[in-house]
């Protein structure tokens, strides 16, 4: 069995206060040579949708067998359910509340437990607001470990998971109608269209009333000219050159967005 798997973490945290160090504090105290690497702790609070963006396109670049703590949880202390996933690919540790459900989506769940047994939590009676530190962190550190998933709690059913689908782009007679689902911290606004229905075309986004060509690169546009591009992620994105498209187009998370073929 592994032992000393990759352990990563993503919350919306920041790193002004100690969380995210409690965190990685408990980790070591249960198995010191983990290795720790950061995802992000700057999503905005609560935002279990962007969560579940940035997981999605993190989990594919690291090890197999890695263990991805990730915890977006405004349901702390509630009855919502805490977790851990196996997958082909690695584990998920956290919260119950649809931020796996992109990664699920693309790679099955093999088994999944709630997270049941104390013995693997950081104290029997964790703090009703601090999960993170007294169940996810312990329980992530102890699978990294090479404790078997099993142990850490009775099995629940894999299609009971919360779901948090982001509704799919809508193909039309001249291109396709979707929406902003993420914008990172460059203003870049990335949309549900997939790279890969405008591969290949001739193609312009419309939105905030304006029509905006498309290029292969931010650069290929004027200086704080808008645009249109594939992302890194393999979406297609709204941004402007050496700019932030979300303030300079009053764009928000949900705006419309329409893509026509020339």
């Amino acid at each position: 069995m592994a032992e000393n798997r990759l352990l990563t973490l993503l919350t919306d945290f920041g790193l002004s206060d100690v969380y995210v160090g409690v965190m990685k504090g408990v980790i070591a105290q249960i198995n010191p040579n983990l290795r720790v690497v950061d995802i992000t702790h700057a999503l905005a609070p609560q935002n279990i949708a962007a969560a579940r963006f940035c997981l999605m396109n993190a989990f594919p670049y690291f090890p197999e067998g890695t263990v991805h703590v990730a915890v977006v949880d405004p349901g702390v202390g509630s009855r919502r359910r805490a977790i851990a996933v196996e997958t082909a690919a690695g584990f998920l540790v956290g919260p119950d509340n649809g931020l796996f459900s992109g990664v699920l989506a693309q790679y099955p769940p093999l088994a999944v437990v709630e997270l049941t047994n104390p013995q693997f939590w950081r104290t029997p009676t964790p703090s009703s607001t601090f999960h993170a530190r007294d169940i996810f962190a312990p329980v992530a550190a102890h699978l990294a470990s090479g404790v078997p998933l099993k142990n850490m709690g009775k099995a629940i059913e894999k299609d009971s998971l919360v779901q948090l689908p982001i509704d799919p782009c809508i193909q039309t007679e001249t291109g396709a109608e979707g929406y902003i689902q993420y914008i990172d911290y460059f203003g870049n606004c990335v949309t549900n269209i997939p790279g890969a229905f405008v591969m290949g075309k001739v193609w312009s986004a419309v939105v905030a009333g304006l029509t905006l060509p498309s290029y292969n690169t931010y650069s290929d546009s004027p200086p704080g000219t808008a645009l249109a591009l594939i992302g890194s992620h393999g979406w297609v994105e709204i941004a402007v050159s050496n700019g932030n498209a979300c303030s300079q187009l009053g764009l928000n998370l949900g705006s419309r967005v329409e893509i026509k073929f020339n």
